[in-house]
């Protein structure tokens, strides 16, 4: 699928839905979350970004997190003001969170696409450029490059040649099918196309050791989260 025809516009049921998983810790979910999913949204005219806790991290202990259903609560708050956006339970690891189930990406994506199957329904799945360096440690990983286009987020100037260099040579289309812009690389049967249109300096590391200090987080977080993480003195 061409870059073209991924920035093409809306047009009515008969295209399909278009469909972005946006998967994490959200330790804590901050403004710079969602300005990604919202640039991702104009770009990609997407239907519904699809926000999924991970309620077990393959590469993380769970011990480390705040309990899931924190996690999930302050994500559910961050959508609740954006019609598109969507507070998922896929990666709860239970029905309640609490379940001892490791969650791996690759296995979403089956999921949602067994959700998504009518005609012109298209799914992305949207990460940050530093996740997406680390993809070879992913389970499956090039299985999951078969699965769905990635929209990578990035701050300007980073070049899409980066992302290349993690891409097992096979699985990239040949010279002929080459995506036509420099922001987008062509594989096999997905493209990989990279968002750096946000330039967003807030992380989650930063809100974490501000709290941890004491200090405030008023305008790093939607202003309910910052309400939810004070009432139940989170990251103290």
């Amino acid at each position: 699928m061409s870059a073209k025809r991924a920035e093409r516009g809306r047009s009515g049921k008969a295209a399909g839905r278009r469909i972005a998983l946006f998967g994490g810790t959200f330790d804590p979910i901050h403004l710079g979350h969602l300005a990604v999913a919202r640039a991702a949204e104009r770009r990609f005219r997407l239907d519904q970004v699809y926000f999924i806790p991970v309620g077990h991290p393959p590469h993380k202990p769970a011990s480390d997190l705040p309990p899931f259903e924190h996690r999930f609560g302050m994500v559910a708050l961050a959508c609740a003001g954006h019609p598109r956006f969507v507070a998922s339970l896929a990666e709860s690891g239970s029905s309640d969170g609490a379940g001892p189930h490791v969650c791996y990406s690759v296995d979403t994506v089956r999921l949602f696409r067994e959700q998504f199957n009518r005609a012109g329904d298209h799914l992305y799945f949207l990460l940050g450029a530093d996740s997406f360096l680390d993809l070879a440690a992913w389970k499956d990983y090039d299985t999951l490059l078969d699965l769905c286009d990635f929209i990578v987020a990035s701050r300007p100037g980073f070049r899409s040649d980066t992302l290349r260099q993690v891409i097992p040579p096979q699985l990239l289309a040949s010279p002929s099918g080459a995506a036509p812009e420099s922001r987008a690389i062509a594989l096999r049967h997905t493209s990989v196309f990279l968002l750096d249109s946000v330039d967003s300096r807030v992380s989650a590391t930063d809100v974490r050791r501000r709290l941890e200090h004491g200090r405030s987080i008023h305008g790093l977080v939607p202003p309910r989260v910052e309400e939810y993480i004070n009432k139940q003195a989170l990251y103290r």
